[in-house]
């Protein structure tokens, strides 16, 4: 017997095509979630999900700053992101900037990386499409974790907020959209848990689930697609 249904096309149509550069420290690279996915992960699953063909490249490295950032993303970013493609760029980073290194002082000042981020986040936009998120809260409370040999680092809310004020106002002044997870998390019982939870920098999956609803519900992220 002859079938007179139309075949669904294959493979299924998608709604929108892009490639998203994802720039940024540990919280990029989804440092303590046991299930590697991440935020980044997480956020591309969901689109898919909504119908959205999204290839991620996942550029995050723990204990990066502005100063590696600025020499870096322009060469990593250019290789994922052919002229023909339909490029986007996303960045979190200034955690590890703010941070003490003990008997040194803080990584890079913030005059410095204020500097830094507005070479950086200029040039990004006037490239591609681009998105920008502020710092993550971590916990005063359990130290962070001593992963390699070296010095050692620790890390004030205090003085993130500052740096966190302070991107959010460059971000206004360069057009950027700028989404500020600190302000919206700081002081929230239930991150302060999910910081527990993880090694007190970095959360474990359940915090990293939260951030990826968090983005993906931001009217900047949701105009890309939708």
């Amino acid at each position: 017997m002859t079938s007179t249904s139309t075949p669904e096309p294959w493979p299924p149509q998608r709604r929108s095509f892009s490639r998203i550069c994802f720039l940024g420290d540990a919280f990029t690279a989804s440092a303590g979630d046991e299930t590697a996915l991440g935020w980044v992960g997480r956020l591309a699953a969901g689109e898919w999900a909504r119908g959205h063909d999204v290839t991620t490249y996942n550029l995050g490295i723990r204990g990066d700053s502005t100063r590696g950032l600025l020499k870096r993303w322009r060469t990593e970013c250019e290789a994922r992101l052919p002229a023909a493609a339909n490029g986007r760029l996303v960045f979190a980073f200034g955690g590890n900037d703010a941070k003490e290194v003990v008997d040194q002082g803080i990584d890079v000042p913030l005059r410095e990386s204020l500097d830094n981020a507005r070479a950086l986040m200029s040039a990004a936009a006037a490239w591609k499409p681009t998105l920008w998120i502020g710092l993550i809260p971590m916990s005063d409370i359990k130290p962070y974790p001593q992963l390699l040999s070296g010095p050692q680092f620790r890390f004030s809310n205090a003085r993130q907020a500052e740096y966190n004020d302070a991107y959010a106002r460059l971000a206004a002044e360069l057009g950027i959209p700028f989404l500020d997870l600190h302000t919206q998390l700081l002081g929230d019982p239930e991150w302060e848990r999910m910081t527990q939870a993880g090694d007190g920098s970095n959360p474990a999956a359940e915090g990293y689930a939260r951030l990826a609803r968090l983005i993906s519900e931001w009217p900047a992220w949701r105009r890309w697609f939708d």
